[in-house]
This record gives structure tokens, C-alpha cells and sequence, in this order.
């Protein structure tokens, strides 16, 4: 059911490091990607899939973690992420194609769930360094998301917005993190009919 696929894709950030993504996972999530909807059909979005250990080590350098969670470095050695989908856009003049990218990086993720994996959809990354990780020099692609894919080892909550309002995630002394969001009452600013 839907409903469960989107309960169960949360923002992961420790994974188990030793469980692999076999580069045939990350082509059917491509595939699903393929398949979105996409702004005047322009269809501008391009991959870089990575499953290679060094490689992936030399894409997490290129990352931040967790805004919110200032005391943490992001995930440890045995806890980073087994593969990376990157995306990049072929068209910068095309403001649509923002769209896209939130279309097609929310299904891959859903995608991801329901083959038992989760991830988290990083927009903080240093792209010039990835740039160069990547060799893309000179090509005039534009780097737009990273998705970061694994086994998750963590669990993560959802719970009400506090009384004060707060939406900044944050975790327990024991690990758990937690996630806090609007009520529907809150989101619904009219109903007609």
C-alpha cells in the first residue's frame, strides 16, 4: 500500500555498511525515474549510479548531514551508505526542471523502500568537489540532488509538531530520531464542497 511505502520513507543517515545495492537495484530505480512525469515531457535529468566502495567513499567526502543534528558528523565508518544516485540536470535554463527533480528523487526513494532499502535526499553537497569525483569538468551538467541509499540501521519517528512549533528533527540519548510534523488540521487551510 502507498500509504505504508511513504510512512516508512524517512530521511535515513546510518546504514549498514556491509549490506551492498547491486548496481541491477539502482537501474530498476532509474527505471522508475524514467517513467515520472516531467515538465513539458524535456525530460533533463541524467545519472550517475555508484555502488564501487572507493568511489562511494570519495562521494561522501563530497556531503553534509544533518543540518540540524550540529554535533554529529554525519554517519561513521560501517554506517555510510552502500550506493549513490546522483542527479543532474542537462538544462539550467529550464526552471521546471526543479520539479522534476523532486518528482523523480521521491519516487526512486519509495522505490528504494519497497526493495527493503531507505536513503536520504541530500542537497547539501560541495559540488565542485563532486564535480571533480565524478569528472564532470567540462560538461556542462549541473548537479542537483544525491541520493544516499542503504540498509538502514536507525530508527526514525515521526511525531506531532511540539506545542512551541519547532520543525527541527533532532534524536535521543539513544539514537532514535525523530521527525516532526504539521497536523492535516494544520495543512488544510480550506475544504470546499
Amino acid at each position: 500500500m502507498l500509504s505504508n511505502l511513504v510512512h516508512a520513507s524517512r530521511s535515513y543517515r546510518r546504514f549498514d555498511q556491509k549490506t551492498p545495492i547491486s548496481m541491477t537495484d539502482l537501474l530498476d530505480l532509474v527505471g522508475l525515474a524514467r517513467l515520472c512525469p516531467s515538465a513539458g515531457n524535456k525530460q533533463p535529468l541524467r545519472f550517475v549510479l555508484c555502488n564501487d566502495p572507493a568511489d562511494n567513499a570519495r562521494i561522501f567526502a563530497c556531503l553534509k548531514w544533518a543540518a540540524y543534528l550540529s554535533d554529529w558528523g554525519g554517519p561513521k565508518e560501517g554506517e555510510q551508505p552502500g550506493a549513490y544516485i546522483v542527479l543532474l540536470n542537462t538544462d539550467k535554463s529550464w526552471e521546471l526542471a526543479k520539479i522534476d527533480q523532486g518528482i523523480v528523487a521521491q519516487t526512486m526513494m519509495l522505490g528504494a523502500v519497497e526493495k527493503g532499502y531507505g536513503g536520504c535526499i541530500l542537497g547539501a553537497i560541495d559540488r565542485e568537489k563532486l564535480r571533480s569525483v565524478l569528472g564532470l569538468e567540462n560538461d556542462g551538467l549541473e548537479i542537483c540532488l544525491v541520493l544516499a541509499l542503504g540498509k538502514p540501521v536507525e530508527d526514525v519517528r515521526v511525531v506531532d509538531l511540539p506545542a512551541e512549533g519547532s520543525i527541527r528533527y533532532f534524536r535521543d540519548e539513544s539514537g532514535v530520531h525523530y521527525v516532526p510534523k504539521r497536523s492535516l488540521d494544520e495543512l488544510i487551510l480550506q475544504q470546499r464542497g
